[in-house]
């Protein structure tokens, strides 16, 4: 019995895995503080210049 439910449990943690790689989660990827705070800080230059520009 213990061979048996080593195989079966071996093959169920395979499948498993690959059916949590099938079933990618929606959640959006991390973005540190620093890199917020640097895209953050290009969005303004950006911002300033297209005003810039304008005038």
């Amino acid at each position: 019995m213990n061979r048996r439910k080593k195989i079966v449990t071996k093959f169920n943690s395979r499948d498993k895995r690959a059916n949590a790689k099938l079933h990618k989660s929606n959640k959006p990827a991390y973005v540190s503080k620093a890199e917020r705070e640097r895209l953050a800080l290009l969005a303004e230059e950006q911002a300033d210049t297209a005003v810039s520009d304008e005038a």
